[in-house]
């Protein structure tokens, strides 16, 4: 038995400890023999500021009524915006005696908050500020043991895989969300692999009060959303990597997962905006969704040279996409979508000088808007709308447009501010980097993408065109290694044909960003 809990603590060892256990790759990596109990604390302060310019790109208004980014509340024409905001992140973890057990707990503290969004006072003589509702939330609580046979993880654990393309983590430090899950999860190493399995509930309720008004049950099973992962790793550390890329030799991780949701039943009066409170919310109706996410992984590092790819597929229904009690509709909903991201790096970290070239693919939906974020209950979008749901039943049953996670980020503008994700799209990123100082505290950079973007289907966009814009980041970088990193970016989009306003016979006119960001680490 004790060789068979040394073999699963070596095997899962090897797995990278900057992740905070967001994914299978990390899950149990870092338990290791405490003879009391022990509390490791680890996080970042994050400060931004960033100016905008002309996100609206001087193309009008849109059949909505609404332009692509929102402008100066006094003056429309005005081109200038501008925002900051801070998050105290911080990962807790306690060990108990021995070598089996971990409870992990991550805390951000003014989560986003905008820097003097919360005047205490009238906004000319205001002095402090106050403390916003939910100021302290609680992302990530959940426990790790390990068995003789694997590692059993139970709890709100974070939720990440592969590039971070389909779910992410959100660990990055200019990331905004992060994905997490409600998740029962049993990892075990076999042959050189990680096998994992994991039960998800995806969403429960509505509840009600028990006797105790302290504790609530949930009012019908059926209507709960549940999901089922069952993953397959082939994985190094990043210390694994760099020790035999040293060495000249070449590495190859893989992972591959299926995903599987369902829900019988649904209750939307309990989630929709518009839903007044009472007898409503608790209105049950068949729903019949099904969707099914496979995911492949592949990574390729050598002494000089990195290669990594995602390639991802969704596919499901809903029988009763109906969201009205008692209006049923003939017709179910049908998905199909394909996304992919490549990521490439020639030249070593350690080499004064790099580039690489990046790509991604996310399949589109003809129904016009990218669909990136689109609103329940909203009007159906017209052409040459910004976003909007990519399915009006009975007419139109399909959703198609896959769409990238937020927090995986290919450029400033275009994808991160305007449309909000990469979806009905395809990219190309080429990109190079260079160290321009080295000292004995720090190190300085530089860094240069282009990025080129494209629409799959064309009534998608504003313009009604394929091409989208030609957008141009660079960056500039200080890290210290006592935990400060400070950079500056700014970023300038070309717009193209596709975010044109022809109706109103106005072009899109380029648009510019500059962002500064500080991280304090501990």
């Amino acid at each position: 038995m004790k060789r068979c809990v040394a073999c699963c603590a070596a095997t899962l060892a090897v797995l990278p400890a900057g992740a905070q256990a967001t994914g299978f790759t990390d899950i149990g990596q870092d338990i290791r023999a405490h003879q009391e109990p022990s509390l490791e604390l680890h996080g970042a302060m994050r400060v931004r500021a960033e100016g905008l310019y002309n996100l609206d790109l001087d193309r009008g208004l849109g059949p909505s009524g609404r332009p692509l980014f929102p402008v100066p509340a006094s003056d429309p024409t005005s081109q200038w915006l501008s925002h900051a905001d801070l998050r105290l992140r911080t990962d807790l973890t306690f060990y108990a005696p021995g070598a089996a057990v971990a409870i992990k707990i991550r805390l951000d503290a003014l989560d986003n908050v905008g820097l003097g969004s919360l005047p205490d006072g009238p906004p000319a003589a205001t002095s402090s500020q106050r403390s916003p509702d939910g100021a302290l939330r609680i992302k990530r609580a959940y426990g790790e043991a390990l068995t003789p046979v694997g590692v059993l993880v139970a709890g709100r654990t974070g939720s990440h895989w592969g590039l971070g393309m389909l779910a992410n983590g959100g660990d990055c430090a200019d990331c905004d969300s992060g994905d997490s899950a409600d998740r029962f999860a049993f990892l075990t190493p076999v042959v050189g692999h990680i096998f994992a399995l994991a039960y998800d509930l995806s969403a429960t309720g509505p509840y009600v009060n028990r006797r105790v008004p302290t504790r609530t049950i949930d009012l019908d099973p059926a209507d709960d959303a549940r999901t089922i992962t069952f993953a397959l790793l082939r994985y190094r550390s990043d210390v694994s990597i760099d020790r035999r890329r040293l060495a000249g030799k070449w590495t190859i991780d893989y992972g591959a997962y299926v995903s599987h949701r369902w829900q019988d039943r649904d209750v939307p009066a309990s989630y929709l905006p518009v839903a007044p409170p009472g007898p409503a919310t608790q209105v049950s109706m068949a729903r019949g969704l099904r969707a099914t996410a496979l995911d492949g992984w592949l990574r390729v590092v050598g002494p000089g040279a990195r290669i990594e790819l995602e390639l991802a597929a969704i596919l499901g229904g809903i029988d009763q996409p109906s969201l009205v009690p008692g209006v049923l509709l003939s017709k179910p909903v049908e998905t199909r979508q394909i996304g992919a991201a490549l990521e490439s790096e020639l030249g070593a970290p350690e080499h004064a000088l790099g580039g690489g070239l990046d790509a991604g693919f996310a399949s589109g939906d003809p129904a016009p808007g990218f669909g990136a974020f689109p609103e329940a209950a909203a009007r159906p979008p017209q052409a040459g709308d910004l976003d909007g749901a990519q399915t009006i039943p009975p007419r139109d049953a399909r959703v198609d447009n896959f769409r990238f996670h937020p927090d995986y980020r290919v450029d400033r503008i275009l994808w991160r501010e305007i449309v909000g994700t990469v979806t009905d799209a395809i990219y190309v990123r080429p990109h190079i980097r260079a160290r321009l100082a080295r000292t004995e505290v720090g190190t300085l950079s530089a860094s240069l993408a282009a990025v080129a973007s494209f629409a799959v289907e064309e009534r998608s966009t504003p313009g009604g065109q394929r091409p989208l814009g030609v957008e141009l980041d660079p960056t500039v970088v200080y890290q210290s290694r006592d935990g400060l990193s400070a950079a500056i970016e700014h970023a300038v989009l070309f717009p193209l044909a596709g975010l044109d306003n022809p109706p109103m016979r106005l072009g899109a006119r380029p648009a510019q960003l500059i962002r500064v960001r500080l991280v304090y680490a501990f």
